[in-house]
């Protein structure tokens, strides 16, 4: 196991890589709820890096220790940065503004990553936690798991867990968490199109697994053709969007993994991928 550690040497993000080539980050400090601290986002961001440079990692799995998955910003860090002298003069706007940016790259660079990510959600994800959620190409929650955008309850408005929340469900169920603040039962979070599905806790990590395997037995290289055509169409006309796809699907069409899949079909034989 490889361990991704911050300055004070805590060993915040767990990375396990199995022979399938399923790489399981897990979020370790259950003692602050998992929070996106600077250095819980920095080593995360590290490790998604390394993932996307990595040729032996097919798939993406963002897991958590602790009853908690993730309960969003450190507010106790924050507030204790606000009161500094170097940010009192500012009322901590420059320092707040580094931690968004910080977190907007982080959040980006998830459907950004060449590689697959699924988050594992075994307990609750808040605020900037649900943002992470909602950021995975892919999410899988315990039936006991819940989901909330709880800033009103603390005059926040949760403004950029927002943008990841509105590309994953419908306007009037993300109006719905970010005014009222309330909790979404997981079941109810597949619903909306929050999660993919929610299971028993007992089954979640198989589930999760089951379905990382079965991407990671897929070519790369198609699966790097698709995630970032799927994001980049979507933000499209329609006409720009099959003009995307249209020149997407001429390049996928050229790659030896197209030709090799292709005939083996035709062939009625199961391909073999070099991932070029």
């Amino acid at each position: 196991m490889t361990k991704i550690t911050a300055d004070d040497n805590q060993n915040l993000v767990l990375a396990d890589l199995d022979g399938d080539g399923v790489l399981r980050l897990t979020l370790n400090a259950p003692a602050s709820r998992n929070a996106l601290s600077e250095a819980m986002m920095t080593a995360l961001a590290a490790a998604l890096a390394d993932a996307a440079a990595d040729p032996a990692v097919r798939v993406v799995v963002i897991a958590a220790t602790g009853p908690v998955f993730c309960a969003g910003h450190n507010l106790k860090e924050m507030t204790a940065a606000r009161r500094d002298p170097a940010h009192v003069a500012d009322r901590g706007r420059a320092y707040f503004t580094r931690v968004m940016t910080q977190c907007a790259a982080l959040m980006s660079s998830i459907p950004a990553n060449p590689k697959p990510v699924i988050a594992e959600v075994a307990g609750t994800a808040t605020a900037a936690g649900c943002q992470l959620v909602a950021s995975c190409d892919l999410a899988f929650a315990a039936e006991e798991a819940h989901f909330a955008t709880p800033g009103v309850h603390i005059g926040l408005f949760c403004s950029t867990p927002m943008v990841a929340l509105s590309r994953k469900v419908a306007a009037k169920h993300a109006m719905e968490m970010l005014l009222t603040g309330d909790p979404c039962p997981a079941p109810r979070a597949a619903e909306i199109g929050l999660v993919n599905d929610a299971v028993p806790a007992a089954e979640l990590t198989g589930r999760v697994m089951e379905t990382a395997r079965k991407i990671a037995a897929k070519s790369t290289a198609t699966v790097a053709f698709g995630k970032p055509a799927f994001y980049q169409q979507a933000e499209k006309t329609l006409a720009g969007a099959y003009e995307h796809a249209a020149a997407v699907m001429v390049e996928n069409m050229l790659a030896r993994d197209a030709e090799e899949g292709i005939n083996a079909f035709i062939e009625k034989r199961r391909p073999v991928w070099t991932d070029s």
